[in-house]
C-alpha cells in the first residue's frame, strides 16, 4: 500500500558508505545483446544517457553473450565490479571490473550453479560488499528442478525460482553455492538497500498462479539474515514490475522499478521504509518508450571525477 507520509530520516544506503557527489545507472537495453549501459543524474530524479546511449562494455561471458541486469558495487579499495545475467538458460553469470568504469578487464564467466545439473538458470546476479566480514556477497536466482515442490507450478513455463548466494574475497576463490533465500514462493530480482542501520532485501514475487508480480521489503540485522517477516506489497497495485534498486539521495530512499509489461520505469521514495510515496511523474529517465528504453539495472553513488570522466569520454 502507498502512502504520502513520510517519517525519520536515513543513514547511509551504499555498501561500503561512498559520498556522492551523483548517481550512476548501469542498465541494459532490448535483450542485452550490445551491453553494458549508463545514464548519469545529481538529484536521482533526471537521469542523462552518457555516450549517446552507447555500449560501455560489450558482452563475451557465457554461451549466449548478453549483458542483461548489470549490477556494480564500489570495493573498498575503488575497485568497482559487475555482475551480470550472462544468458536466459545458462548455469552461470558473467563478472568484470573497473578502476574507472570506462576499461575493464577481461570478462570472467562464473559458474555459480554448474553444481546443479539441469538447473535451468542464473538470473539477474547482485553483488554487494559485506564489510562486517570483508568479502563480496553475489546472489542470483535459479529454478533447480525437483526442489520446491510446493510451489511448482506457480511461475511461467517450468520456473520456480529461489534465491542463492556465494562469497569472495579476491574473484578468484569463491565459497561452495548455498540457498541464500526462500521466502515460500517463487522468487527473483532481489536487492539490498541499508537505512536506518539496518538492512532491507527487496524482492519480487515471480507468482503468476495466481498474478503477483509486485514487490516487497524484508528487514534484517545482516546481510547473511535472519530475514523478517516481508513486508506488504510496495508497488502499485496490478502493476507488474520487475527489477528494484535503490539509493539514498539525500532524506530519502529511492527505489526503481521496471514496469516491463507497460514499458516504463517507475520510482518510490521513503524515509522508514515502512512507508512508500509514488514518484514515477518526477522522474525523468531517457528513451522512455522506444525501444532502447532503460531495462533492469543499478543504481550506484559515484564520485563526480568519476562522472566527469564518463562524460568526458562521450
Amino acid at each position: 500500500m502507498i502512502r504520502k507520509v513520510l517519517a525519520a530520516a536515513l543513514l547511509s544506503i551504499s555498501l561500503p558508505c561512498l559520498a556522492a557527489d551523483g548517481y550512476l545507472f548501469a542498465y541494459f537495453t532490448k535483450n542485452g545483446e550490445d551491453g553494458l549501459h549508463l545514464a548519469a543524474s545529481t538529484d536521482a530524479y533526471r537521469w542523462e544517457k552518457l555516450g549517446g546511449g552507447r555500449s560501455y562494455l560489450t558482452p563475451k561471458a557465457g554461451k549466449s553473450k548478453l549483458m542483461r541486469d548489470p549490477c556494480i558495487v564500489r570495493g573498498p579499495d575503488g575497485t568497482y565490479h559487475m555482475v551480470w545475467t550472462s544468458g536466459w538458460n545458462e548455469n552461470n553469470i558473467g563478472y568484470a571490473s573497473s578502476k574507472d568504469l570506462l576499461n575493464w578487464s577481461e570478462q570472467k564467466e562464473l559458474p555459480v550453479m554448474a553444481h546443479e545439473p539441469g538447473v535451468l538458470n542464473a538470473w539477474a546476479p547482485e553483488i554487494v560488499y559485506d564489510d562486517k566480514r570483508a568479502e563480496f556477497l553475489i546472489f542470483w536466482a535459479s529454478t533447480v528442478p525437483g526442489k520446491f515442490n510446493e510451489t511448482a507450478g506457480s511461475s511461467e513455463q517450468k520456473y520456480n525460482h529461489r534465491m542463492y548466494y556465494t562469497t569472495t574475497k579476491d574473484f578468484k576463490s569463491f565459497a561452495p553455492t548455498r540457498l541464500f533465500y526462500d521466502p515460500g514462493f517463487s522468487v527473483i530480482d532481489a536487492t539490498f538497500v541499508r537505512a536506518n542501520g539496518k538492512h532491507y532485501l527487496i524482492v519480487k514475487d515471480e507468482t503468476v498462479k495466481p498474478p503477483r508480480k509486485y514487490l516487497q521489503v524484508a528487514e534484517a540485522p545482516d546481510l547473511r539474515g535472519p530475514f523478517k517477516p516481508l513486508s506488504e506489497p510496495i508497488t502499485p497495485k496490478g502493476l507488474w514490475v520487475e527489477g528494484p534498486t535503490a539509493i539514498q539521495a539525500g532524506q530519502d530512499v529511492i527505489m526503481y522499478f521496471d514496469a516491463y509489461t507497460t514499458k516504463h520505469y517507475g520510482a518510490l521514495r521513503s524515509r522508514d521504509m515502512k512507508t512508500w510515496e509514488n514518484v514515477t511523474d518526477r522522474m525523468r529517465f531517457p528513451d522512455e518508450g522506444t525501444p532502447v528504453r532503460m531495462r533492469h539495472g543499478t543504481v550506484i553513488a559515484v564520485p563526480e571525477d568519476v562522472l566527469a570522466a564518463l562524460r568526458a569520454a562521450n
